[in-house]
C-alpha cells in the first residue's frame, strides 16, 4: 500500500516557519528489528519540507521477506498479512531515492532510520548519501533540563498529535510538529544554529575522493585508513562500515587530514570483524591504534610446587594454557598482582624468587607482611601450600582457562544480505582462523598450532556470552 498526498501531514496546517538548511526529509521506518544487518524494514514514511512548508507525505509498507516476530506486530499493528501482500524494497526503491535525493535526513534517532535504509538500498544496488539531523539530539541541544527525549517524551512536552505510535507516518507528523513547537519556542534563528551543531557533517580530507567511501558498504567488516605510507594509519572495525567510516571525518581526530585512500574487508558478522581487526592490528602495525599493538610481553606464572616463575608469551599455548596461573599483558601487571596476592596470604616473595635474597628475614616480614619462612617460623610446605592456594585464587580472578567443550568448536556467522557464511574456528580458546567451507575447517584444525593471543581470547569470551550465538561442534 503506498499513497501520496500535499499539504498537510496526517491532518495538521502548517502554521510555523523552520529555517533550516534544506530542503528536508522527514523519516520514520518500521523494522522487524534492531540490527540492519539482518532485520528488514516493513513500513516506511517520508514527509518532504521546503523551507516553510510541507510540500508533500509518502508512505508504504514493505514486504521484509521474512517473519515479522510477534512482540514487532503486537508493537505496530503491521500484521504478517499486511506486509505479505506489500511491495518488496527493491520495488520501491527508485521512487523513494528520488524522494530523498537532494534532501537532508530528518528522523528521531537518525542513525537508526538513516542505518536501516542505507543497508536497503545496498540491497537494492542504489548508494544512498544524505546530510542527517537527528530530533533526539536537537531535543537534547535545545531542551537540556528535560528528562526524557524519546518520541513519546517529546508528544507529552510539546502537546503533538500522533494518531497511532509505531506506524510510519503518525511518527513523521509528530517529528514534523516538534519541529514547529520548537521553531515558535525559540524562533528560526536558535534553532537553525542548534540544527547545524547537531548534524555536523564530515569534513573529507583534501586528497579523499567522496567516491573512496562511497564503495565502502553499510555492512559488517574491517576500514583501513592510508597515507602515502605502505603502512595503514588506522584500522578499525564495524557492523556498519560507511557510517563509522564518516564519524572518523566528523569527530576530526589529528591524523585524519593525511587520509589518502580506504581499503575494506567485509565480514559475515561482528565476531569476524572483531578478529580481524585484532589480527591486522598486530600484523600491519597501524600508527595510531595504540591499544592492540601492545608488544607481545604475555606473561603468567608457572608453578610446580616448588618453583614459581613467569612463563613467557612463547610457552603459551592451547596445550600448556590449562597449568598457566593468570595471564596478563605485561611483567609488571603480573608482578603487581603477585604482590597483592603475596599481602593477602602473607607470602615471602624473597623466597619464591621476586626479591633479592639477604640474609635473615626479609623486609616483608620486618613490615608484618610475610609469615616468616624466610625466618623458619613456618616450613617451606607450608609456605608453599599457600603459595598453591594463592595462584588459584589469581587464575579464578583473571580469567577462567577452562574450555568449556569437548573439543573444537566453530562459531557461525550468516550475512543473508550476499549469501555467506563464515565458520571461525577455535580450540581452547584459542582463534585458529575463519573458513568459508568444510574443507578449509578441517586445514584449519590440521594445520595450525593452537596460540593463545590475550586480545583474541577477551573477544571470544564476551562474544560467546551473548544470546543467539551459534556453535557447531568440530570433534574431540
Amino acid at each position: 500500500m503506498t499513497f501520496s498526498t500535499g499539504g498537510t501531514a496526517a491532518g495538521f496546517k502548517v502554521r510555523y516557519c523552520i529555517s533550516m538548511q534544506g530542503p528536508l526529509a522527514i523519516v520514520d521506518v518500521e523494522t522487524t528489528g534492531s540490527d540492519p544487518a539482518v532485520d528488514r524494514v516493513t513500513e516506511i514514511a517520508v514527509l518532504q519540507v521546503e523551507g516553510a512548508a510541507l510540500a508533500s507525505q509518502w508512505t508504504t509498507l514493505v514486504n521484509p521477506g521474512t517473519a515479522v516476530p510477534g512482540a514487532i506486530q503486537a508493537l505496530t499493528g503491521i500484521s504478517q498479512e499486511m506486509v505479505d501482500r506489500a511491495p518488496r524494497f527493491a520495488e520501491i526503491a527508485a521512487e523513494l531515492h528520488e524522494r530523498l535525493d537532494g534532501r537532508v535526513f530528518v528522523a528521531h534517532n537518525a542513525r537508526f532510520d538513516y542505518g536501516f535504509l542505507r543497508r536497503e538500498f545496498d540491497r537494492a544496488g542504489i548508494k544512498y548519501l544524505a546530510k542527517t539531523l537527528c530530533t533526539v539530539r536537537l531535543s537534547r541541544r535545545l531542551y537540556p533540563g528535560e528528562g526524557g527525549h524519546d518520541l513519546d517524551s517529546l508528544i507529552e512536552r510539546h502537546g503533538l498529535q500522533c494518531a497511532a505510535r509505531h506506524r510510519a507516518l503518525p511518527d513523521a507528523a509528530a517529528v514534523w510538529q516538534f519541529l514547529r513547537a520548537a521553531a515558535l519556542e525559540h524562533g528560526d534563528d536558535v534553532l537553525a544554529v542548534a540544527a547545524r551543531q547537531v548534524a555536523r557533517q564530515p569534513t573529507l580530507p583534501p586528497h579523499l575522493e567522496r567516491g573512496a567511501i562511497d564503495q565502502v558498504p553499510e555492512a559488517p567488516g574491517v576500514y583501513l585508513f592510508y597515507d602515502d605510507g605502505v603502512a595503514p594509519l588506522y584500522i578499525g572495525k564495524s557492523r556498519a562500515m560507511r557510517s563509522r567510516v564518516l564519524q572518523h571525518f566528523v569527530a576530526g581526530a589529528s591524523w585524519t587530514p593525511r587520509v589518502r585512500r580506504i581499503e575494506w574487508q567485509r565480514t559475515a558478522g561482528e565476531l569476524g570483524a572483531l578478529l580481524r581487526e585484532a589480527r591486522l592490528v598486530k600484523e600491519l602495525e597501524p600508527q595510531f591504534n595504540r591499544q592492540l599493538r601492545r608488544p607481545d610481553k604475555l606473561c603468567g606464572f608457572a608453578f610446580d610446587g616448588k618453583r614459581l616463575r613467569l612463563a613467557g608469551a612463547d610457552e603459551i599455548d592451547a596445550d600448556t594454557l590449562p597449568f598457566v596461573y593468570g595471564v596478563w599483558r605485561s611483567r609488571r601487571a603480573a608482578l603487581q598482582a603477585l604482590r597483592a596476592a603475596a599481602d593477602e596470604h602473607r607470602l615471602c616473595l624473597q623466597t619464591l624468587g621476586f626479591e633479592l635474597k639477604k640474609h635473615g628475614s626479609c623486609l616483608r616480614h620486618q613490615m608484618g607482611r610475610c609469615a616468616g619462612v624466610c625466618a623458619g617460623k613456618e616450613s617451606i610446605h607450608v609456605h608453599h601450600a599457600r603459595v598453591a592456594t594463592a595462584l588459584a585464587g589469581l587464575k579464578v580472578a583473571e580469567w577462567s582457562a577452562q574450555w568449556p567443550h569437548r573439543g573444537p568448536l566453530g562459531v557461525v556467522e550468516a550475512d543473508r544480505s550476499r549469501d555467506a557464511t563464515e565458520v571461525h574456528v577455535l580450540d581452547r580458546w584459542c582463534y585458529l582462523g575463519t573458513a568459508t567451507s568444510d574443507a578449509e575447517v578441517a586445514e584449519l584444525l590440521e594445520a595450525r598450532r593452537p596460540r593463545f593471543d590475550y586480545d583474541q581470547y577477551r573477544i571470544l569470551a564476551r562474544h560467546l556470552d551473548k544470546r543467539g550465538v551459534r556453535v557447531v561442534p568440530l570433534g574431540a
